[in-house]
């Protein structure tokens, strides 16, 4: 990490939501879903604060050997966005404890505010990373 990284950066991450952003192609395969309505889904809304908060790191780390892993996410989803609506995410680090960075974040899709909450990331060193995911899937293969 970088000394960049401090407590108080804000960020804003802007995102056209487009049809396959719904709630039916969530789990195309799962039939209940595909009869729901066709607004930005839960857990696309969560996959972008995601990306949202990750856009905003890499700069302040030594990318892409550093990246960063969500490790805990609690926000609301508090109104529905149809298709071709452009989504506004802003967020502020709020602490940074060693590699742990705490997040608030705040969704609009210009109408409404559909969420609000927080997140958590933990930096990783990305070689390391994956050696331990190669050892896992070793695991289960034995």
């Amino acid at each position: 990490m970088k000394d960049t990284l401090k407590p108080g950066l804000t960020f804003e991450y802007q995102y056209k939501v487009p049809e396959d952003k719904t709630v039916p192609y969530l789990f195309p395969d799962l039939e209940e879903l595909g009869l729901m309505p066709k607004v930005f889904a839960t857990g696309f809304m969560v996959g972008l604060f995601e990306y949202a908060c990750i856009q905003f790191l890499n700069p302040h780390l030594d990318w892409p050997v550093e990246q960063t892993v969500g490790i805990d996410i609690r926000v609301n989803h508090t109104a529905a966005t149809p298709p071709g609506f452009t989504i506004t995410v802003r967020g502020k680090l709020e602490e940074v404890e060693g590699k742990k960075l705490s997040f608030s974040l705040e969704a609009h899709d210009g109408v409404d505010r559909i969420s609000k909450g927080t997140h958590q990331r933990f930096v990783i060193n990305a070689a390391k990373f994956n050696a331990a995911i190669d050892e896992k899937i070793k695991k289960l293969k034995e």
